[in-house]
């Protein structure tokens, strides 16, 4: 089936399935939550989750010529290799017992088991040492977000993100994917890990921008003859500044020295966002930092460790680490969610690299989120008022993943006149997670008009949040529902409030 051909479940009042070119109607959506919860005994347990739901697995193997995989249509068992399996131990930590299922993104959506976090743990519990690889397998995998709200939510303290980026990339090792979908992903990640390829494609998409283009494709029609995927990505566009914001290599504390930090510029966020990270750099310095922004750093590894593209992501991890660690610094500071998340996790990812494993390990404990290092620290520099209702968004790499919630908040109120409103559903993922948006537009697309309402019913005059991803995400769903809010980093806030200047130029 190809993505022209893919049913929309919006207009076809059915629900798309996780196994691909199906349909779930809504009164057959699957079992129930509260039938879900109920009889759950554990991980390899067949009284945990109703065969049915796995009957199509099996009926439905098919040959995955990947690593290990003979091309004559033979299967090798189990679905995994010997390289990092997602480890029995902490699939066995999971008792199923349904906590997870209100705040997982695909489960609210779906209401499929084999769509839960509990659903896909007992899929790799048969992948390890039951069933071969096949195409169902892979698709419930890939539908979830790994937005890591099961990980807050578990009272069992399941190391979801541990098995899910296993399991994911012994996908990208022994699952061979159509060529559109593997072309389209390896677009992706030859050209958003990289800055300089992303200014050159910034260059023309300026222009698209400055001259109305994709008002002028919509309006006749081209735009809806195109791939889902396709319209997905320039949907999510950024609206561009004229010029892209440099940031310095050094910047001098305000008053005394109270530390030397380093600051990742990251990828996306510099072409796209370079505002945030300028906001970010004066923000440090006027809390009394010593800012360095090493002019060699390149990405940090967020999207491919996420994606599974193992090798590629440990190669910047290594790269990154190389580049900060002859900088002597305190610690360093990352304004991205997801990319300070997977930065905290060098050492687990790197255990098996005798070069790097303890110096990977030093270089994870200096990493910290900018609001949490604010908070740590204590802000010193004076804040003025910005009296404006905003509707702070929890991005998941940040609340979930890394555990930082109040801070960011904490950093916001400290700011007279400012009126931080919560957001109902906070937990819930609003369907950015990375590349998500773009490789599974359709559910992506419902939960962002999803958080979107939420944030209307708030009644801010604008949103707060620390991802870009995030920030695109819920600006493209505003737009299709037709609004406009205008979005901030918190340190682009903070920074406003520390020069003194007035509510409307957060609205520029």
């Amino acid at each position: 089936m190809t993505e022209q051909d893919r049913p929309d479940p919006r207009q076809s009042g059915n629900r798309y399935d996780a196994t691909e070119g199906t349909e779930r109607r809504d009164d057959q959506s699957g079992t129930g939550r509260e039938q879900a919860m109920a009889g759950a005994i554990g991980a390899g347990s067949p009284q945990d989750i109703g065969q049915d739901s796995f009957s199509a697995t099996t009926e439905s193997l098919q040959h995955t010529m990947g690593h290990d995989r003979p091309e004559s249509g033979s299967y090798t068992f189990p679905a995994f290799d010997s390289h990092h399996p997602p480890e029995k131990d902490l699939i066995d930590d999971c008792v199923h017992c349904g906590f997870c299922l209100p705040t997982c993104p695909t489960y609210v959506l779906f209401g499929e088991e084999m769509d839960s976090p509990r659903g896909r743990i007992y899929l790799m519990n048969k992948g390890l040492n039951e069933e071969a690889m096949n195409d169902t397998m892979v698709r419930h995998w890939d539908l979830c977000l790994g937005c890591m709200a099961c990980v807050t939510s578990c009272p069992s303290g399941v190391q979801y993100d541990k098995l899910i980026e296993a399991t994911r990339a012994q996908v990208e090792r022994r699952y061979e994917r159509r060529p559109d979908d593997k072309a389209f992903r390896e677009m992706i990640f030859q050209l958003f890990p990289y800055r300089k390829r992303l200014r050159l494609a910034a260059g023309p998409l300026r222009l698209y921008q400055r001259f109305g283009l994709d008002k002028k494709l919509k309006k006749a029609g081209v735009m809806s003859r195109l791939p889902a995927r396709m319209r997905a990505m320039e949907a999510l566009m950024p609206k561009l500044s004229k010029k892209e914001e440099k940031i310095p290599e050094y910047t001098s504390p305000t008053g005394e020295r109270r530390k030397r930090v380093g600051v990742l510029i990251g990828c996306v966020q510099q072409v796209f966002f370079s505002q945030v990270n300028s906001a970010t750099v004066r923000v440090l310095a006027a809390e009394g930092c010593e800012v360095v922004a090493p002019k060699n750093q390149g990405c940090c590894g967020a999207l491919s460790t996420h994606a599974g593209r193992e090798e590629e992501s440990l190669n910047f991890a290594r790269k990154t680490i190389d580049t900060f660690e002859r900088e002597n610094l305190d610690n360093v500071v990352v304004n991205a969610a997801g990319c300070g998340s997977t930065m905290k996790e060098y050492a687990y990812l790197l255990r098996d690299d005798p070069e790097y494993a303890e110096r990977a390990k030093k270089f994870s404990s200096k990493v910290k989120d900018v609001s949490e290092f604010l908070q740590e620290i204590g802000p010193v520099a004076e804040r003025h008022p910005l009296p404006v209702a905003a509707a702070y968004h929890d991005a998941c790499h940040l609340a979930h993943a890394q555990g930082v919630r109040q801070q960011p908040r904490k950093n916001l109120k400290a700011i007279p006149g400012m009126e931080v409103k919560e957001i109902k559903e906070a937990e819930v993922c609003c369907g950015s997670a990375g590349i998500y948006n773009m490789v599974e537009p359709e559910p992506a697309e419902e939960l962002g008009e999803r958080k979107a309402k939420n944030v209307l019913n708030t009644g801010a005059r604008m949103i707060i949040t620390s991802n870009p991803g995030c920030m695109l995400q819920i600006q493209a769903s505003l737009k299709r529902l037709g609004h406009e809010m205008h979005m901030a980093h918190p340190m682009e806030v903070v920074d406003a409030s520390i020069r003194g200047e007035p509510v409307e130029s957060l609205f520029r």
